[in-house]
């Protein structure tokens, strides 16, 4: 059954970098339908696909997931051969951990950086809570790739490497200065032929 992953802006959207990553990066077959964001038809054509107004939405026959995290533990169901997850329970517990704390927190940082993959920016004057956010997110990248020696956060690529993402896109954007392992970590990611391929098609937008 054909799967259907709907997007918003590559160049923008961060949530949808999530599922579509994890999709490419696995070698998952799917179909891709592009939504540009800040256009006046954008909620009515959202609206199409989502009962949230929200994107991304995965749709698989009659099933339809509207949530980056909740589709990432859809296609871990779907496709348990791919062990989206670590395999050792206290690896996979800390990944589900490290990714729900990513999913709903970093409010500040979100706005002082938001995605933009198209631009690239001096170094900004960051807020406390901005600083405190990167803070936490290089303490957590630190402690994983610690944990499992790399190259990603858990070893292999897992669902926790798709949900820090585009975070590592924002460091680059905003000219984050980097060293050691979150250096190297960050290029790991930005390597990724799924990766660039995102970035082409932001490109290919004409957006930022």
């Amino acid at each position: 059954m054909d799967m259907t992953l709907v997007v918003g802006s590559k160049t923008f959207s961060s949530w949808s970098l999530r599922p579509w990553l994890l999709l490419k990066q696995m070698n998952i077959p799917f179909k891709e339908v592009v939504i540009a964001l800040n256009q006046v038809s954008t909620r009515e054509r959202i609206r199409q696909y989502s009962p949230s107004g929200r994107i991304p939405v995965l749709l698989h026959g009659e099933v339809r997931i509207w949530d980056s995290l909740a589709i990432a533990e859809y296609l871990n169901d779907l496709f348990p051969e791919k062990k989206l997850w670590p395999a050792k329970i206290e690896e996979r517990a800390l990944a589900r951990s490290v990714s729900a704390e990513m999913h709903s927190g970093f409010a500040a940082m979100r706005q002082q950086m938001s995605m933009n993959v198209n631009k690239r920016f001096a170094t900004p004057a960051l807020s406390d809570d901005t600083q405190g956010d990167l803070k936490r997110v290089f303490e957590i990248w630190n402690d994983c790739l610690a944990r499992s020696g790399g190259p990603f956060l858990f070893g292999s690529f897992s669902i926790a490497d798709a949900m820090f993402a585009p975070v590592t896109t924002r460091l680059t954007t905003y000219s984050i200065p980097l060293t050691g392992a979150i250096e190297k970590y960050v290029q790991t990611i930005a390597a990724l032929p799924a990766m660039r391929e995102w970035i082409q098609g932001a490109q290919a937008e004409g957006e930022g």
